[in-house]
């Protein structure tokens, strides 16, 4: 069918993209950062539609940046506050989370569960575009910045010596971040698509030790979850989002459960056997 296979090529375009940056995203401890952008790019959704109906690239760009207000507000207040960046991050959040779901509330004729949840029926020629467009952006974006910002993730008292100016390649990478939540958005809805790009990322450090190692095995497994997900929505009658999600739980459980590193089999198998 012709809106499964679109959903599919949007999918397996963003398995490219996002789960590169979900394994950064690990490495520099900010996992539940990914959550805090998907909740705060649904005002900017929400106020796109409100202003230009169901538009995709109003919604984008409106979730775009609603997304990067979120991230430098938060930031802002933790260096004028002193305060940790979690909790500042947590209560803008919360605040934009609550704003959207009220303004796609007033709007008659906006389904909050297909913005929140995805569906493959939302995917057509130009959804497929903007996933497209978003995912070759990231992978480009990444590219550019891919050393200094490896570097950073792993020595930023070295970056910060050397002026590497660290800073500008947080927010470039935030940016790229809230850029693939956004392009998901259309599939897997507003609070599932996080689960693209994180699950496959946490499942690959069981599958490699390196760097490079790792976002191949995220991007594989991101591959095979889109997939199966998709299966698993068209033949269930469940939304895009949670299928795919749930698919993807699952191949990390099996990660963990007995994949090649740090699983629970290998720990088990090493364990030492004392003999009385």
């Amino acid at each position: 069918m012709g809106f499964m296979r679109r959903a599919l090529a949007g999918c397996f375009a963003l398995s490219i993209a996002a789960p590169p940056l979900g394994v950064f995203l690990v490495l520099r401890r900010m996992s539940l950062t990914s959550d805090v952008l998907q909740h705060g790019i649904l005002p900017g959704i929400a106020l796109g539609a409100a202003a230009a109906g169901l538009s995709l690239w109003a919604m984008g760009l409106g979730g775009f940046v609603a997304g990067l207000a979120v991230t430098l507000l938060a930031g802002w207040l933790t260096r004028a506050t002193g305060g940790r960046e979690d909790s500042q991050l947590a209560g803008v959040y919360l605040i934009a989370l609550a704003l959207g779901v009220a303004i796609i509330s007033a709007q008659r004729g906006m389904d909050l569960t297909h913005l929140l949840f995805g569906s493959v029926l939302a995917v057509d020629d130009a959804a497929l575009l903007l996933m497209a467009g978003v995912a070759s952006a990231a992978v480009l974006g990444l590219a550019v910045i891919w050393r200094p910002l490896v570097l950073e993730s792993f020595d930023p008292g070295f970056m910060q010596a050397v002026g590497g100016r660290g800073g500008v390649y947080h927010l470039a990478f935030l940016a790229l971040v809230v850029l693939c939540v956004v392009g998901g958005f259309t599939a897997l809805g507003t609070l599932m698509s996080v689960g693209l790009m994180m699950l496959p990322a946490v499942a690959a450090r069981h599958w490699a030790a390196e760097l490079p190692g790792q976002v191949r095995a995220a991007v594989a497994l991101a591959l095979v979850a889109s997939y199966g997900g998709l299966v698993l929505s068209f033949h269930t009658d469940i939304p895009a989002g949670p299928a795919i999600v749930l698919t993807a739980g699952g191949l990390w459980l099996a990660s963990l459960a007995a994949g090649p590193r740090e699983s629970l089999a290998r720990s088990w198998l090493h364990r030492p056997h004392y003999v009385g």
